[in-house]
């Protein structure tokens, strides 16, 4: 296995949630880095260079995560890094968003609905990354 650690963002304001990702992640072998909201999180995009962002949707704007998922994939110097979004938009919000039919609008390689089980957090990175 590739000596260096993939590197995991996770773009998220729930603080409490991040940590709990970061110790699943973590003792899966990635390496964790976070930002508490949205323009931080792209600021740490360009200055990591992650193999992976986990994004949330709802930070201090109701949609600021599909903002900074759209700024990612119009940037040609990061637009293919995956983003994974983290979400509980569909059950706790009534916001209208179907993964299905606003894919071009939002191309991102999953959804995940919060909480996330920490295996499903695992695989489901562990798909869209090498490890």
């Amino acid at each position: 296995m590739n000596d260096m650690k993939k590197k995991i963002l996770i773009i998220d304001d729930d603080i409490d949630l991040v940590e709990a990702m970061r110790i699943t992640l973590e003792s899966a072998g990635f390496e964790v880095f976070d930002a508490q909201e949205g323009e931080r999180g792209l600021e740490k995009v360009y200055a990591l260079r992650p193999d992976l962002v986990l994004l949330d949707v709802m930070m201090s704007q109701l949609d600021e995560g599909f903002q900074i998922a759209y700024k990612i994939r119009t940037d040609p110097a990061i637009k293919d890094t995956p983003i994974i979004i983290l979400t509980a938009v569909g059950t706790q919000t009534g916001f209208d968003f179907n993964p299905d039919k606003d894919e071009d609008f939002l191309p991102v390689q999953a959804y995940l609905e919060k909480p996330v089980n920490p295996q499903k957090l695992i695989d489901t990175v562990r798909e869209f990354i090498r490890v």
